[in-house]
């Protein structure tokens, strides 16, 4: 996986690549109970405007430069405008109307869009490693994020032989919620995650970052100030302090990490480590929030980090069967070559010169 690390030497280096899936799982676990006492727009504000106000101070500290031309701008307020205002704003309303695990596995089944994208505008190669990693991914996370009963009901409906108890209670109002605002919150993510190519041709990642997350933010605090009452009324402490880890840490940290990497890595590679932002929610929530996990959830977990493993390592799987290949064609004959070697062997006469003996004159041979 190809991706700007070198300018960081410490030991640990690879754990920045996890870290934005690490913080966004965790994240989530501190807006659930937050997200029942407040409003979804003006929560989703709230991880973005702050978050891209300190990103832009600690990109100041850094010396990085500031978006010039009305290209970078124009830039930067589509990547907001999709990235930031549609993202955020499908998934906070998203959250409201559907289950948080079918919600889980539709966000995160963003890397198939980000590698059909890839493949088309920047001729990332997948190869089939690659494709057989992003199935196993939607594979492990929907074990991961849907209820095992759906999942049993799934199965019984291609296996007539195979049933199970509570199959039977299942509604199909379970797809009459807010399925498509989530799916609309994943391709609005992919799109985001293939804009930040086109915005550091003109500005710089970070700060573009940080614009584009204050940009974003403003509709949903005006949205939310039209349409919502009193989304801060009952907020308690423990609240604020959720909101204020997922406003530094799960946005303005995580955020300014992946875009950076996004800018110049391998998208399809960076994108399916997005597998991991449900297997970090499960856990803590398991740890922190006392939260179960079943055995198809466990089995999920597994699968998620092998298909992660096949996608980061796809070209070095692809690269040992192709040495192998051309191994073995350059060690076995070829009828053709030998065929077409019989037929150039043909004598050859050669003119041999008689000796100096014989043609230099009596006089120098005395």
């Amino acid at each position: 996986m190809q991706l700007p690390l070198r300018a960081f030497r410490f030991p640990f280096a690879s754990l920045l690549l996890i870290a934005p899936f690490f913080l966004w799982g965790t994240a989530m676990v501190a807006m659930k109970g937050a997200i029942s006492h407040t409003t979804p727009l003006f929560i989703a504000g709230v991880r973005l405007l702050p978050a891209g106000v300190l990103i832009l101070i600690v990109a100041a500290f850094l010396g990085r430069p500031q978006p010039r031309g009305w290209m970078a701008w124009l830039w930067i307020t589509l990547f907001a405008l999709v990235d930031g205002t549609l993202f955020q704003g499908f998934l906070g309303e998203g959250l409201v109307k559907t289950g948080a695990g079918l919600g889980s596995v539709m966000i995160d089944s963003q890397p198939l869009a980000v590698a059909l994208m890839s493949s088309w505008l920047f001729q990332e190669r997948i190869g089939l490693w690659g494709w057989l990693g992003l199935f196993l991914g939607v594979t492990g996370i929907s074990l991961i994020g849907l209820p095992d009963e759906w999942i049993f009901h799934t199965i019984s409906g291609f296996i007539p032989f195979f049933s199970h108890s509570s199959t039977s209670a299942i509604s199909l109002s379970f797809f009459e919620t807010g399925e498509w605002l989530m799916l609309l919150a994943a391709l609005s993510m992919a799109l985001g995650t293939i804009l930040i190519r086109f915005v550091c041709r003109h500005a710089d990642p970070v700060t573009a970052t940080g614009w584009h997350m204050i940009i974003g933010g403003l509709p949903l605090w005006g949205i939310s100030a039209v349409t919502e009452s009193d989304p801060f009324v009952n907020l308690i402490p423990a609240d604020w302090m959720a909101l204020a880890y997922t406003t530094v840490l799960g946005s303005a940290i995580a955020y300014g990490l992946f875009f950076y990497f996004a800018s110049s890595g391998n998208l399809t590679s960076l994108s399916a480590l997005t597998f991991l932002t449900p297997v970090f929610a499960l856990i803590f929530g398991h740890w922190l929030l006392n939260e179960v996990l079943s055995p198809l959830q466990w089995i999920g977990v597994g699968i998620t980090l092998i298909s992660i493993y096949l996608i980061n390592q796809r070209d070095k799987l692809a690269g040992v069967n192709q040495q192998v290949a051309e191994i073995e064609q350059n060690t076995t004959p070829q009828p053709a070559v030998l065929a077409a070697s019989e037929r150039d062997l043909q004598p050859v006469n050669v003119a041999v010169r008689k000796s100096e003996s014989e043609v230099l004159p009596s006089t120098l041979r005395n």
